[in-house]
């Protein structure tokens, strides 16, 4: 997915990007900060990202899309950037926002990671590619596999026997 940039009305500048299993954040903040300036809560809900010296001014705050696993989720600050990296609970779902009332995304758009066709056995990846061939086929208004095996039976089968007559066969 695309990284999407945030600017927020307290001079916050963060960016994300997802996949289907995490969504992952970098929020800018003073190059000199480090891991212990800082307070990360993270819930299954919410989030809270803020300095400790100003802890009514969080960097970021707010309530998630949807439910992530705290447990799996990691926060790391380096070089002027907070890295944060959440585990969603749902890994079927893209997300619109980060945080609920943020700007938000066209999810429609996004284009699913490459799946990795040559992580399955050879079989099952032979079903797989014939499936996609032949969604592509019908979606294009054209012949699936099984359609286009059919035909050449047929064919083959007319080519055989040109002693028949099949000047009135209804192909569909």
């Amino acid at each position: 997915m695309e990284e999407k940039q945030v600017q927020l009305d307290n001079g916050t500048r963060y960016s994300w990007t997802q996949s289907l299993s995490e969504v992952t954040i970098s929020i800018s903040v003073p190059p000199a900060t480090r891991g212990k300036d800082l307070v990360c809560k993270i819930t299954p809900t919410r989030l809270t990202v803020t300095p400790k010296a100003l802890p009514d001014k969080p960097y970021l705050e707010g309530v998630l899309y949807q439910k992530v696993k705290p447990e799996e989720s990691f926060w790391q600050v380096e070089g002027g950037t907070i890295m944060l990296e959440l585990q969603k609970v749902n890994k079927m779902e893209w997300w619109k926002s980060v945080i609920v009332g943020h700007p938000e995304i066209d999810t429609t758009k996004i284009e699913p990671e490459n799946s990795k066709l040559s992580d399955l056995d050879d079989e099952t990846r032979q079903i797989v590619e014939k499936m996609m061939f032949d969604q592509r086929q019908k979606a294009a208004g054209l012949p699936t596999s099984e359609e286009m095996q059919k035909q050449q039976l047929l064919d083959n089968f007319m080519q055989s026997h040109p002693e028949m007559d099949f000047s009135k066969l209804q192909k569909n």
